[in-house]
This record gives structure tokens, C-alpha cells and sequence, in this order.
């Protein structure tokens, strides 16, 4: 039988570059994706290298809080 619990979770990822860039001047938006990852696999906190609209280019997207 398995061990209950969550494991897997809901997690928000968000464009790191336009979170940087949107202090200095305005940008239309900023990328977020959602996904699932295993809490027992990867308890640190998430980054991957996905599309950002808003950039045009690929980024590093990390995980945030909601």
C-alpha cells in the first residue's frame, strides 16, 4: 500500500528576466507557467529554462510562492 500524503504538488513558475526588468521601466506582462513537481524528489526549489512571450527568447523560470 502506499504512504499517504501529497507528494506531488501544484507549483507556479515565473519568467525571472521580466521580474528583474519591470522595477526599471514597464513591461506588457510577465510569463508564468504551472506545473507538478515530486516534493521527495526535488525539495529545493525549481528552475527551468522555458519560453518567455514577453522576452522573445528562452529564460530561466523559477519557482515562487503562491
Amino acid at each position: 500500500m502506499a504512504k499517504g500524503g501529497n507528494v506531488r504538488v501544484t507549483i507556479t513558475l515565473e519568467c525571472t528576466s521580466c521580474t528583474q526588468n519591470s522595477v526599471d521601466k514597464k513591461s506588457p506582462g510577465i510569463s508564468r507557467y504551472t506545473t507538478r513537481k515530486n516534493r521527495r524528489n526535488t525539495p529545493l526549489r525549481l528552475e527551468l529554462k522555458k519560453f518567455c512571450p514577453y522576452c522573445y527568447k528562452h529564460t530561466i523560470h523559477g519557482e515562487i510562492k503562491k
